[in-house]
């Protein structure tokens, strides 16, 4: 089984269609997708999807997609604009949020 809720560019999605028609993958769960600003932002419920992948994809009962939106809760786009906010602020304030990425943050995460 594989999840995906990161980045959609992080599966290569042809690779992963091959994997579920040999069995290598026996399903698939996605929040995100590499081109999903131009499926999922919008009501295409009476369009052809045009991505000839994603249209593949679901084709799959094994498949499960939800469109980014997992993020969607009350809680989280509260918590959001709260980080938002305090990291704005910070700026302006010509300190650090807590929030940066630094090269030893990075190295320290390996």
């Amino acid at each position: 089984m594989l999840i995906n809720t990161s980045r959609g560019g992080l599966v290569d999605t042809r690779a992963v269609i091959s994997a579920l028609k040999s069995g290598h993958v026996g399903h698939l769960g996605l929040d995100v997708y590499e081109e999903e600003g131009d499926l999922f932002f919008d009501d295409l419920s009476n369009k052809i999807i045009a991505d000839d992948i994603f249209a593949r994809l679901l084709t799959f009962p094994n498949v499960l997609i939800t469109g980014h939106q997992a993020f969607f809760t009350d809680e989280a786009m509260t918590a959001i604009a709260a980080t938002t906010m305090a990291s704005i602020d910070a700026f302006a304030a010509g300190q650090l949020s807590g929030n940066e990425i630094t090269l030893e943050s990075v190295r320290g995460t390996a």
